[in-house]
């Protein structure tokens, strides 16, 4: 599992920074998660080709979420895009964007469809054969959701020497990975487990931003791998986190740590600061594995 972060700061964007945006790969999957202005310059200069995007999802409808949506749209039709263009997001978004398509002439030569969300609870938004992604209702100004991508359980691997010990025919090799037991022509059942080994355990990605404190996600992010918590802020300005519905440093440390998850990435954070380093001295004396999200920056996890 690989995530590149395109840009991961608030508010208003600077010459050396940008707004919310970062790229998940996951079983072979590609997905944009939130498109602040410039979203498509940073996927260039990271690399990240635009044909292998197929899903978007946008947390909420505050403009350094989503700013870049329509420019992307409109570049993939300058590309002569044929693939069908899935974007998950607030109801309302379909609305902003068609309406900036019309008034520009512009229309797509490829499918575009959106998938608008109003639901209060997690809910199942995407699922294929190797990922699910569920929202994560989250609490700010507007209506907002977080979303956590989860892998589907792999196939066992198998045990070769089990397998060719007992004289198993290769074409019942899938069934056996798929966790069956078999049966031998003597009667004897074999157990799975003593055919295969264990797969490699699933991974999980929450990603959680923009929202204030909020305890009722724990259950929804427990023991994921990988925790995007936003921190607008540092402790200093508690009162600001709560005045505007974000979070604080130690906020977010402390949602990883009731949440238990492995490791915690810090992002969002207000431009007033002379330097990120100082989120993660503070998260860091609530919780130990801190990471901090930079514009650029990738993060490669594995079991």
């Amino acid at each position: 599992m690989k995530l590149t972060i395109l840009g991961c700061y608030a508010a208003t964007p600077r010459t050396i920074t940008n707004p919310t945006s970062q790229v998940l790969e996951i079983r072979n999957r590609m997905f944009l998660i939130d498109c602040g202005e410039g979203t498509q310059v940073q996927l260039r200069k990271n690399k990240i080709k635009f044909s292998k995007i197929n899903h978007i999802f946008i947390s909420h409808l505050h403009g350094d979420h989503f700013y870049g949506l329509v420019g992307l749209i409109s570049t993939f039709m300058l590309l002569n895009r044929q693939t069908d263009l899935h974007v998950y997001g607030p109801k309302g978004i379909k609305e902003i964007i068609l309406l900036q398509l019309k008034y520009s002439n512009s229309y797509t030569g490829y499918n575009l469809y959106f998938h608008e969300l109003d639901s209060k609870e997690s809910e199942v938004v995407y699922e294929d054969d190797k990922v699910l992604v569920k929202t994560i209702p989250l609490k700010h100004r507007i209506y907002t959701n977080g979303y956590l991508f989860e892998e589907k359980p792999r196939e066992r691997k198998l045990n070769i020497a089990a397998v060719e010990e007992l004289e198993i025919d290769r074409c019942y090799y899938q069934n056996i990975k798929n966790g069956k037991d078999f049966l031998l022509e003597s009667g004897k059942l074999i157990p799975n487990d003593q055919l295969t080994f264990d797969a490699v355990a699933p991974m999980k990605y929450a990603f959680c931003s923009d929202t204030m404190y909020d305890e009722s996600i724990i259950s929804l992010i427990h023991e994921v791998d990988v925790l995007y918590h936003e921190t607008t802020f540092l402790e200093a300005e508690a009162d600001k986190a709560e005045k505007t519905m974000h979070s604080t440093a130690i906020q977010a440390a402390t949602i990883a740590k009731k949440a238990n998850v492995k490791n915690l990435i810090l992002g969002h954070y207000s431009t007033r600061y002379s330097s990120i380093e100082f989120f993660k001295n503070e998260a860091e004396t609530v919780f130990s594995k801190v990471l901090l999200a930079d514009d650029g920056k990738s993060f490669d996890f594995e079991n």
